[in-house]
């Protein structure tokens, strides 16, 4: 794709990087995909959805991981074309129009911040636990400035953090599937094998039918979200268009290969309706073959999985909102920089919120947070079914000019339909689950918010941002 088609509706600035100094290697941003997805709703949240599907929560996350294959897919090939700072966002700018670039940029950037400030809450919680002398909200805000120092230091130091960070995680997931799969064929002394027994009793493989498959699904998809990192992060790499491609790749393999491990390893050295594994299915498997210190090990590892996560997400943030400045779509003062190429007055309005959680969890205990993050519950489904829109469209006017490309989404466009179509059917399951069915309609109404005051400003650009 040459750079004058995806000059369309996008000022020139919008993809270059000229305050941001290149940085991150390959390896490292690796690494940080692997990071923003292996989290608390692998380590915690999959054994609710175990729970609801039986060891048929497998096809639940083979489809997931299926619709975030092609998403990844589609995002590299645009990445490759012209990697953007803003992604997602620049993209659907491109494809749609200011106003729909806009939306899925600030709505991205609201997502995080919430996030941002829920993970710090969920850390800080489970280290409260340890040290009962001092308060969770003081846990906040030491979380929130350490990790707002990290992002401050300078895109290299960033990187290594966030390597050794995720790095942990992927050895702690590596360790797991290897004791697992020896308590399967009977390896560990002292304990029978397991087998794969537990796939087919209890109930059957699908003990809750499709209905149970379809609500897991609803939990699984979102689990995956934190992979999309690495199309933002690529901009501040030495060779965007070579990396990404093998970025790309190297993740989606792993985070399949340790996502759906994990979870054959929980169903089948487990019963799927033993209350532990709802309550924690890796400290119950851990228990079951008896480790020791499993709590405290479990405890620390999500722990780590969460500061990891959230370090991501200032990163992701600031990107964004940098991206957003510099398309007009936001204060000039989010590209400001400083001499290391850091986006400061980005990342500190990213953390900003965090701060404020600080104090909301003094005064507003369990309250706060929880309503905000089911507003932004599904801002994930409105993300990727945009960048879905997009890479059709862009590949589409690409196709028709005979414009060279990169990199080209294989099983053009009969992929990228399914994966449309996929999209449709999670969010036709969302209207059909009450709780999620919330989610969603709040979702999509502060999106709807958000598209109606990107048209209400359009007239205000800054001059050199063409407007729609």
């Amino acid at each position: 794709m040459t750079t004058d088609s995806m000059n369309t509706e996008v000022p020139t600035t919008t993809t270059t990087t000229k305050g941001l100094h290149p940085g991150l290697t390959r390896r490292q941003i690796s690494m940080m995909g692997l990071g923003g997805a292996i989290g608390a709703g692998l380590f915690v949240g999959s054994g609710q959805a175990i729970g609801l599907a039986g060891p048929a929560v497998l096809i639940s996350y083979l489809v997931a991981g299926g619709i975030v294959v092609l998403v990844m897919a589609m995002l590299a090939e645009m990445v490759a074309a012209r990697p953007s700072s803003g992604a997602f966002s620049s993209y659907a700018q491109k494809a749609m129009g200011r106003s729909a670039g806009s939306a899925v940029g600030w709505l991205y950037w609201i997502q995080l911040v919430v996030v941002i400030a829920a993970e710090a809450t969920g850390a800080a919680g489970i280290v409260a636990n340890w040290i009962p002398g001092v308060p969770a909200w003081l846990w906040v805000l030491v979380f929130v400035v350490a990790l707002t120092a990290v992002n401050l230091f300078g895109v290299r130091n960033y990187g290594r953090f966030e390597f050794w960070f995720a790095a942990i995680k992927v050895a702690a997931i590596i360790a797991f599937l290897v004791v697992g799969v020896c308590a399967i064929i009977g390896l560990i002394p002292g304990v029978p094998a397991t087998g794969i027994a537990n796939l087919a009793d209890n109930g059957g493989f699908a003990p809750n039918g499709m209905t149970g498959i379809a609500a897991a699904l609803l939990i699984v998809v979102f689990a995956f979200g934190g992979t999309e990192v690495v199309a933002i992060a690529a901009a501040e790499s030495d060779d965007p268009s070579r990396n990404i491609r093998r970025i790309v790749r190297e993740v989606l393999v792993r985070i399949l290969i340790f996502y759906v491990g994990s979870i054959f390893v929980i169903v089948a050295v487990l019963p799927w309706n033993d209350p532990a594994v709802t309550e924690g299915p890796f400290s119950a498997v851990l228990a079951t073959l008896n480790v020791p210190g499993v709590g405290l090990v479990m405890d620390l590892i999500v722990v780590i999985a969460l500061l990891s996560a959230m370090n991501a997400n200032i990163y992701g943030a600031s990107r964004m909102a940098y991206s957003l400045g510099e398309r007009g779509l936001a204060p000039l003062a989010a590209t400001r920089t400083s001499l290391k190429g850091v986006p400061y007055v980005a990342v500190l309005a990213s953390v900003s919120f965090g701060f404020v959680t600080v104090g909301l969890n003094w005064a507003f205990p369990d309250v706060v947070l929880p309503a905000l993050l089911n507003v932004v519950g599904s801002t994930l489904l409105v993300i990727w079914t945009a960048t879905a829109v997009a890479q059709i469209t862009l590949r589409r006017r690409a196709d028709r000019a005979g414009e060279a490309m990169p990199m080209r989404m294989w099983g053009f466009p009969w992929l990228s339909w399914l994966c449309l179509a996929l999209l449709a059917g999670v969010i036709a399951l969302a209207m059909i689950d009450p709780a999620a069915r919330i989610q969603l309609l709040l979702t999509l109404g502060l999106t709807a918010v958000l598209l109606l005051a990107a048209r209400a400003t359009r007239s205000v650009a800054r001059p050199g941002v063409e407007r729609e």
